[in-house]
């Protein structure tokens, strides 16, 4: 039986030219929103590091996809990337 990541992994590897782009768009998109919301809250230590571990993975996604590496890494960090700025922003608006 083909995990659900397999799937994901076969059909982004299929068509990695066309979803590295969306994934670029998507993880800056999500990245931005999650520093929108930081910012909101303040500007004291806590709000810098959840700053610094958004950008820092929406930069390593944008530099996976620029420097052509092996599509599961690729979308390896794009998926980081959603769970790290969706728990940013989880934070940032109390849920």
């Amino acid at each position: 039986m083909i995990t659900f990541y397999r799937r994901v992994y076969l059909f982004f590897y299929e068509n990695y030219i066309s979803y590295s782009a969306v994934s670029i768009i998507l993880s800056t998109m999500i990245g931005s929103i999650a520093i929108m919301l930081t910012l909101m809250n303040g500007d004291d230590f806590f709000q810098i590091i959840q700053i610094f571990l958004s950008v820092m993975i929406c930069s390593s996604v944008n530099t996976s996809v620029l420097t052509v590496q092996h599509p599961k890494l690729v979308l390896n960090l794009f998926i980081a990337s959603l769970i790290i700025n969706t728990i940013i922003i989880s934070i940032n608006l109390d849920i």
